[in-house]
């Protein structure tokens, strides 16, 4: 389940972590494809969110996975809310992303976990990665057309770049530097659950998150591990 190639690494000051985070990975990965088709499961998760709405999400767990981000100057309001959040609202208004297997299988788990999660090209992103809170003036651009997501007490994840931790996800949306694309081989992921979350639930979540990379994107090695 565990390997030392990957790790994540909680830095000291944020303990307690408000989250309880899980890595997964994914090595010899087929071609992502833009274009394949949404899996079975996930229509039918689709159209069970379509059904149900936003209670699809039940509202005791958005409230926690909420409170596990507000910090400091930081508010999961508006545009700052976490993902599954806008995962739930757009599969709810029938506009559900889709965009390769490896982020549709990502996006697939967040909603129905409800829990936000990263995922990176491990080769842009390093296999070790760092979970700490935004400092003062870090940002990162998210988007082609150079959108900005200001960092400053977010929870977010670093890659080693150049002797030093640079910041490239967070629960909200992650960063244009390490994006998977049609050349990526290998992915290293995040599950941010609140503190209060039972450990099982996210190991169960963690391993059908790696099941699906190695189903859905015909993964040859994935695995698990939960650092705290």
């Amino acid at each position: 389940m565990t390997t030392k190639q990957h790790e994540l690494i909680v830095e000291d000051e944020l303990l307690p972590s408000p989250a309880l985070p899980a890595l997964v990975w994914a090595e010899d990965l087929a071609p992502p494809d833009p274009s394949a088709p949404l899996p079975a499961g996930l229509q039918e998760t689709l159209a069970e969110v379509r059904r149900t709405r936003e209670e699809f999400i039940p509202q005791e767990l958005r409230s926690r996975v909420r409170g596990m981000l507000r910090f400091g100057r930081y508010k999961p309001t508006g545009r700052g809310k976490p993902a599954s959040e806008y995962l739930l609202r757009a599969a709810a208004g029938d506009s559900f992303p889709a965009v390769n297997q490896p982020v549709n299988v990502n996006n697939w788990i967040s909603l129905e976990s409800g829990y936000p999660a990263s995922i990176f090209d491990a080769d842009l992103s390093g296999r070790r990665l760092l979970l700490r809170r935004g400092a003062p003036g870090e940002a990162y651009v998210f988007n082609p057309s150079g959108q900005v997501l200001t960092l400053e007490d977010l929870l977010l994840l670093c890659r080693m770049e150049k002797g030093h931790w640079e910041p490239c996800g967070s629960p909200i949306k992650d960063a244009m530097s390490t994006k998977i694309s049609e050349r990526t081989r290998a992915v290293v992921a995040v599950l941010y659950a609140p503190a209060d979350e039972p450990r099982k639930t996210l190991e169960l979540w963690a391993a059908r998150f790696a099941q699906r990379l190695e189903k859905h994107c015909s993964a040859r090695a994935t695995g698990w591990d939960l650092p705290l």
